[in-house]
């Protein structure tokens, strides 16, 4: 089940600094989505959230990404790093599903 998507360190440390404010008590999970809309017709969502009843549980070490079934299509290969520094933006998705990204790289085509 781990093969669905990879995270990278980097990510991986930025997760646990926002998860200290955003997640303190460690109930909820990563959520890792797809949504209509986007300027290339799917977007990435990235958020803290409850366990669903479906959602396939992922584990990093201490931290649980979930991801819902009708996502997991789209997103499966993907690599979550996150890029800092000048150029930096945040959390990248390297979808090599991908057959189309905008130039802001949150949203995708396949």
């Amino acid at each position: 089940m781990d093969s669905i998507i990879s995270i990278t360190d980097k990510a991986i440390q930025q997760i646990h600094q926002i998860a200290q404010a955003e997640n303190p008590d460690g109930t909820k999970g990563l959520r890792l989505a797809v949504t209509g809309g986007g300027c290339s017709g799917l977007s990435y969502k990235i958020e803290f959230s409850e366990p669903k009843e479906k959602d396939n549980v992922l584990e990093f070490g201490d931290i649980k990404v979930l991801v819902d079934p009708k996502s997991v299509i789209y997103l499966k290969g993907i690599v979550l790093d996150f890029k800092d520094g000048l150029n930096g933006k945040g959390f990248v998705f390297d979808n090599p599903n991908a057959k189309n990204t905008c130039g802001c790289g949150e949203s995708f085509s396949l």
